[in-house]
């Protein structure tokens, strides 16, 4: 170890390194539970491309693991440290390099926050959609390691659809540069694409090109309450078959509604079911939201409100954004999972989680991305105590067992990392697998980038 520290040394800023195993243990893990970590021999948070250059340089001498990282807001253990590797933090790498208004791009460093990209470029009347819940916090780095999501995917996308290229540092310290700055662009295998979501196991992403799109106006919201998850799915499918195309649409179950209200007194209904949030930034968001009322009225909702203004409509989002943290209050922990499926199964997942929850004697509070069918079901438990320990792991895993079984995949946003590798080749197949590690192998034929995830 302190060869490597001697090295790391000579191509590094004092500031650069942490040694310190206290302070390293604070890097040791991302946000999610169930998943181990191990003790990393250094950290390094650089704050140049060489800087980075220089760390991939001396583990591919000395054979040493790297693990990427962002913000840490990952729910999946893809950021999580393992035993003897350097910890590459690109937090400080946190520059916007340029916003043009007329190619209507950014150009960024990984560790520059999403929340502050947003407001960055609508200081300019422009747009970056992707919004995961944690995009005060969440780095554009991470967002790509992932491809994350958000609340706005429903009309506007993924992470993935936004990144136009990429600089990469690769295993071997060579910098290779992907993509391109223009609107349109088919020029060989598409690598850009593979490295989003790539979770740092080929490369370390040190800039990105990201499309951006003209300011929207602002958005109106409606709430809509139902008496059963069936409804408010019911619901769902129409506003979708008629080709409405909301800025957001969101469900929050019984659970979640009165976590949040606990958490925040909010004043959410607690007496329904489940809780349907439609949005619409449109040239005329009342007229769409009035047809979605109707729709959701059709469907059976018991009551439907739509907000008067921007101020209201911002409130009803706010508690949306709230539930995942709302949620962890309910008991010591929570395992939060991340199944998507065909919206025409939406249904029938909600419904089958309620009874997964019922098997195992269990909290599960479901809030979702209703609009891509992307269910977020938390999994609340104490874990102090090992038998509802036990049925929270066994319950996590029926989950993502019935979302494959419904035609959907085990994550919609969050990643594979730790927590669901297992779950990967039940996915992919064998073949998926084989073409994968392929993939692996060409990029870091070491193996050296985030071992120990997805496969």
């Amino acid at each position: 170890m302190n060869d490597l520290l001697e090295r790391l040394r000579t191509g590094l800023p004092a500031e650069a390194l942490i040694s310190d195993p206290d302070i390293m243990a604070s890097y040791a893990k991302d946000s999610a539970g169930f998943c181990d970590a191990g003790a990393p021999a250094a950290v390094v948070l650089p704050r140049t491309t060489e800087q980075v250059q220089h760390v991939m340089r001396t583990a591919t001498a000395l054979r040493t693991p790297v693990v990427p990282q962002g913000a840490r807001t990952g729910l999946s253990g893809g950021a999580n440290a393992v035993d003897g590797c350097i910890v590459l933090s690109l937090t400080k790498m946190d520059r916007i390099l340029e916003i043009s208004t007329v190619d209507r791009i950014a150009v960024v460093e990984p560790g520059v926050v999403n929340a502050v990209l947003s407001r960055a470029a609508a200081d300019q009347g422009l747009y970056y959609p992707p919004d995961p819940s944690s995009w005060e916090t969440c780095t554009i780095g991470g967002n790509i390691g992932t491809a994350a999501g958000g609340l706005c995917c429903v009309k506007y996308g993924v992470t993935a659809e936004y990144v136009l290229g990429l600089e990469v540092v690769l295993a071997d310290g060579r910098l290779l540069t992907t993509g391109r700055r223009t609107a349109k662009g088919v020029a060989g295998y598409d690598l850009t694409r593979l490295f989003v979501g790539s979770e740092g196991s080929l490369g370390v992403v040190v800039k990105a090109v990201l499309a951006l799109k003209p300011a929207p106006p602002r958005q109106l919201a409606l709430a809509a309450e139902f008496s059963s998850a069936a409804a408010a799915c019911d619901a769902i499918c129409r506003i979708m078959e008629r080709g409405h195309t909301p800025s957001l649409l969101e469900l929050m179950d019984r659970t979640t509604i009165r976590a949040v209200n606990a958490m925040a007194q909010m004043g959410l209904p607690e007496t329904t079911e489940a809780l349907l949030l439609a949005a619409f930034d449109t040239p005329d968001p009342a007229a769409d939201l009035a047809a979605v009322g109707e729709l959701c009225a059709a469907a059976g909702a018991t009551e439907i409100v739509p907000a008067d203004d921007e101020a209201e409509s911002e409130l009803l989002l706010q508690a949306r954004r709230l539930s995942l943290t709302a949620l962890e209050t309910v008991k010591s922990a929570t395992m939060i999972d991340d199944v998507c499926v065909p919206r025409s199964k939406l249904g029938a997942m909600i419904e089958g989680t309620a009874v997964i929850a019922e098997k195992h004697d269990l909290t599960i509070g479901v809030c979702a991305h209703a609009g891509d069918g992307n269910t977020h079901p938390v999994v609340c438990f104490d874990h102090e105590d090992p038998d509802e320990s036990r049925r929270a792991r066994e319950s996590f895993d029926e989950i993502m067992a019935l979302g494959l079984e419904l035609g959907g995949t085990i994550t919609g946003e969050h990643g594979v990392g730790v927590l669901k590798k297992e779950w990967l080749g039940r996915e992919l197949g064998p073949v998926g697998v084989e073409m994968q590690r392929g993939v692996k192998q060409a990029f870091d034929p070491l193996g050296l980038l985030n071992p120990g995830k997805l496969f």
